[in-house]
């Protein structure tokens, strides 16, 4: 795991700037909430996301899942998947992180059969899922990704759009390399530091429904570009309500028992 070496440096009052480890120094960009961030002069969005938002399982129960197809997988990857496929035919469970209430992390958070509500504003998308109410956050103001060697990284990582016409292009990295998954149960397919998700969000006027197209990569754990398409319905009659996971909540599953969880 890299980790951020940070110095907090004040060159004026009320303008922090941090100093990279190789002496660069970096500003941090202007809050998008900071007034005068919302009130600068932009074109005007082609479409707005604020609604409640859930992914289309019309073709299958299973849609929610970026697989199959799949990737070519590396051996990384491979030694978790057959041991969870071993696990499932032994009726045991590999690694059910999420039962044992650790994030999701995009993309799961975008599919696992829950809504999600997003706002946007003209700096930011924000978003918030239905699944443990995890909260991702698309900056759309023109910054830039964060220096690497002072980002924070987390399981929804950091993810910075841009409006290309009638599609809104998001460019996510920097995600956790632990215990972050693209897919669970008998297919366990890890996420690692490498993970690079870009979105080109498209919203169908004539339907209300959004278009996500997802490309995605990660050397550590398969070969190229893995692509997988989505559709998410516009949902009004559904708001997000306050989740919280708790562990005794699942003393049930088979992945929070002991004798049952391969390590």
């Amino acid at each position: 795991m890299q980790l951020a070496i940070v110095c907090l440096v004040t060159i004026a009052p009320g303008a922090p700037v941090l100093a990279q480890a190789d002496g660069d120094i970096y500003t941090p960009p202007l809050g998008a909430l900071a007034p005068e961030n919302l009130a600068r002069p932009r074109p005007e969005a082609p479409f707005d996301l604020t609604g409640t938002w859930f992914v289309d399982l019309n073709a299958t129960p299973s849609s929610w899942r970026f697989g199959p197809p799949y990737p070519e997988f590396t051996e990384a990857a491979r030694v978790h998947i057959e041991a969870s496929q071993a696990a499932t035919a032994e009726g045991k469970v590999y690694r059910d992180d999420i039962g044992q209430c650790w994030p999701a992390g995009v993309p799961l958070i975008m599919t696992r059969v829950w809504p999600m509500a997003m706002i946007q504003l003209p700096t930011a998308v924000y978003m918030i899922s239905g699944f443990m109410n995890s909260l991702r956050i698309i900056y759309i103001d023109g910054r830039e990704h964060t220096p690497e060697d002072l980002v924070v990284r987390s399981f929804n990582g950091e993810s910075i759009g841009r409006f290309e016409g009638d599609t809104l292009v998001v460019d996510t990295r920097y995600f956790v390399d632990h215990h972050h998954w693209m897919d669970q149960g008998g297919m366990a397919i890890p996420a690692g530091a490498e993970l690079r998700i870009v979105e080109r969000i498209r919203l169908n006027d004539e339907t209300d429904q959004l278009e996500i197209e997802y490309t995605m990569t990660d050397p550590e754990h398969w070969v190229g570009e893995w692509k997988s398409t989505k559709y998410f319905n516009r949902v009004n009659d559904v708001d997000i309500a306050e989740v919280s996971c708790l562990p005794n909540l699942n003393e049930n599953m088979l992945s929070t028992s002991s004798e049952s969880l391969i390590n």
